[in-house]
């Protein structure tokens, strides 16, 4: 019964990141279209538009934000090769929960700074710097949803290698 709950839990993380993953890979073509649009407006047509530059630094970071958790899901973040495929999988397990710790730390105080500068952004109104001045408030939401997403995956991630130290087997298995 309760390993059915921990699968559960771990199966709607892991649709969530997904969904969050796939909505995120949108982004990109209409980025590539508003670079390409400021290309042709600023080169073609000789009137470089003041909007473009500001909504491609928030698309982008955006796209990174959102992507970090997609990116745990398929673990294709960067690991020291050199000791850890050189270990026995209950190490690597401990290796992963010890980073995944310090992950969800630094993680949590990201959100705890993006909402309290949402909360700056709004009181006065906090604008970027440019000629075009758009609102700040929502990217630090952004950072907040993508923190927690980052922060659900990572537990997710801890959960199963937890339930491999005490089972020695596999809580989810992995199609391969």
């Amino acid at each position: 019964m309760f390993k059915k709950i921990l699968i559960k839990f771990c199966c709607t993380i892991d649709w969530v990141v997904r969904q969050a993953g796939l909505l995120a890979s949108f982004i990109m073509p209409v980025l590539a279209f508003v670079v390409a649009y400021e290309v042709f407006s600023r080169y073609v047509l000789g009137s470089p538009t003041i909007w473009a530059f500001d909504l491609s630094l928030f698309m982008f970071g955006y796209l990174a934000a959102l992507g970090g958790a997609y990116a745990q899901q398929q673990r294709a973040h960067i690991n020291v090769d050199i000791l850890y495929l050189k270990v026995s999988h209950k190490t690597r397990c401990i290796f992963n929960l010890i980073s995944f710790s310090l992950a969800i730390f630094f993680l949590v105080v990201i959100v705890m700074m993006s909402w309290g500068k949402y909360e700056e952004a709004i009181e006065f109104d906090y604008r970027r710097q440019s000629e075009w001045a758009p609102p700040m408030f929502h990217f630090w939401i952004m950072m907040m949803v993508a923190g927690g997403l980052f922060i659900a995956q990572l537990a997710r991630d801890m959960l199963a290698e937890l339930y491999f130290l005490l089972t020695s087997t596999a809580l989810i298995e992995e199609a391969q």
